[in-house]
């Protein structure tokens, strides 16, 4: 198992687009998959691309579970996007917190405007196509990723400054709901 430490917000390679995936089977593309699973479960997150560990392949991973500091509505299982697209996205536009483990390793949460739902078309790591209608969270976690790949933080799309807050006071606010 390899965790790698995950590049930080303020590190050229985050700006940087990801390139193609020419051999999905190669051992460099494969252990690149192996470490973004493995990272993604060290640092407990739903998403993770492949520029947060220092590569630049069109890679990310998601998956939605439970954990000490969070319990979705929704649960989804590990996947895969190799070279992924997103063909669609619904006119409607939600805002949710989002948080990032490249930015001050998910320690800090701000309001982002995005599609309720998309369309995405992706290889997975055995190299068989797929398209995947989602909303919700993993819409959500899948359009974050994304934007890392096109070289783009979700800072960037903050919908407003004054309602950023710690990974703490997120939590309090999101289980007082409960």
């Amino acid at each position: 198992m390899i965790i790698k430490n995950l590049i930080q917000v303020g590190n050229p390679l985050l700006k940087q687009k990801s390139k193609i995936v020419k051999n999905i089977n190669s051992k460099e593309t494969q252990k690149i998959i192996k470490n973004l699973i493995d990272s993604l479960n060290y640092h407990e997150l739903v998403g993770l691309a492949s520029s947060q560990i220092g590569e630049k392949s069109r890679i990310f991973v998601t998956k939605i579970d439970k954990t000490p500091n969070r319990n979705p509505d929704e649960i989804d299982k590990l996947r895969i996007y190799i070279n992924p697209k997103i063909i669609w996205s619904s006119k409607k536009e939600i805002i949710i917190y989002e948080g990032c483990g490249s930015v001050a390793y998910a320690k800090f949460f701000a309001p982002v405007k995005r599609p309720e739902k998309i369309i995405i078309e992706a290889t997975d790591e055995k190299g068989d196509k797929f398209n995947l209608k989602v909303e919700g969270l993993l819409s959500r976690v899948i359009q974050h990723e994304y934007d890392h790949l096109e070289g783009i933080e979700f800072t960037e799309k903050i919908t407003d400054m004054k309602k950023i807050m710690s990974s703490g006071e997120y939590r309090k606010m999101i289980f007082a709901k409960s």
